[in-house]
């Protein structure tokens, strides 16, 4: 006795049309309103008077400039170290006694540096080079008095520094500093925010988005010294000198997003976002 198998639909087409029944059991999708935003903008500085302060000077000795085929002595080498030894201890003493803190003093280690210089010239009218070498100690003082800094230049100058390499002046608590310059950005912004839409007839929600699009800069000012000559001073104590560090200014900046309240939006930001979800 044979048996017959019933046929077998294509494989093909039993795929075809379950693909189309799924495809119309499923609703249309629905793409959900964006809701109203406002986006704003803000900058905001503030001026802070500076409280600390670094001066970086140079004290050097030279040896005696000699021509390039003369070795430089060893004696005028250890003469001049011990003239820029001198030197150093003795403006140290001098920043110590007018009440500097001597940690506050840092004394760098000795550099040695190689010079040309030029001689004297022939009757051919060509001058000869001649060598010496430069014997230099650095001198940094960290100040968190300004009212120090007066005293101290005039230390430095008295102690006949080679070169002074400028004033630098800072804040001792920068984090303070720069939150305030933050935080009167947001409230700019958020100032601005309530401005526009009171104007406009509408009401803010929650915030959606802040970022800050600039970081807290320094801005230091460079310092002016002026020389006044007083009437009442006395003669033999010459002219005064007023030291201005002037401020640092610090600048931040803020974007902020708001939703906006439509007509029928819930007046709390929780359920406002959920009803979004």
């Amino acid at each position: 006795m044979k048996f017959r198998l019933p046929a077998q639909k294509p494989l093909s087409r039993s795929i075809t049309a379950g693909i189309l029944l799924s495809l119309i059991s499923i609703p249309m999708a629905q793409a959900a309103p964006t809701p109203p935003s406002l986006n704003v903008q803000a900058q905001s500085s503030v001026e802070v008077a500076p409280d600390k302060a670094t001066l970086n000077a140079r004290l050097w000795e030279k040896t005696p400039a000699l021509s390039s085929l003369e070795d430089t002595d060893s004696d005028e080498l250890t003469a001049a170290r011990e003239r820029l030894e001198r030197r150093a201890s003795d403006l140290i003493n001098t920043m110590e006694d007018s009440g500097l803190k001597r940690d506050a003093i840092s004394a760098g280690s000795l550099n040695i540096y190689p010079e040309q210089v030029s001689g004297n010239r022939g009757d051919n009218g060509e001058g000869e080079t001649l060598q010496r070498t430069r014997l230099e100690r650095p001198v940094t003082v960290e100040l968190t008095d300004i009212n120090q800094l007066g005293d101290v230049l005039d230390a430095l100058m008295d102690a006949g520094v080679n070169a002074l390499d400028g004033v630098q002046f800072d804040l001792q608590d920068r984090d303070a500093a720069t939150d305030e310059a933050l935080v009167k950005a947001l409230e700019k912004a958020q100032h601005k925010a309530e401005l526009m839409a009171d104007t406009l007839d509408t009401e803010l929600a929650h915030v959606q988005h802040i970022e800050e699009t600039q970081s807290p800069i320094f801005q230091p000012r460079m310092m002016s010294m002026r020389e006044e000559s007083s009437a009442s001073a006395d003669a033999n104590k010459g002219p005064s000198s007023e030291y201005r560090p002037g401020t640092i200014r610090i600048e931040a900046g803020v974007n902020v997003e708001w939703a906006l309240k439509g007509p029928d939006a819930p007046a709390h930001p929780d359920s406002d976002a959920a009803a979004q979800e």
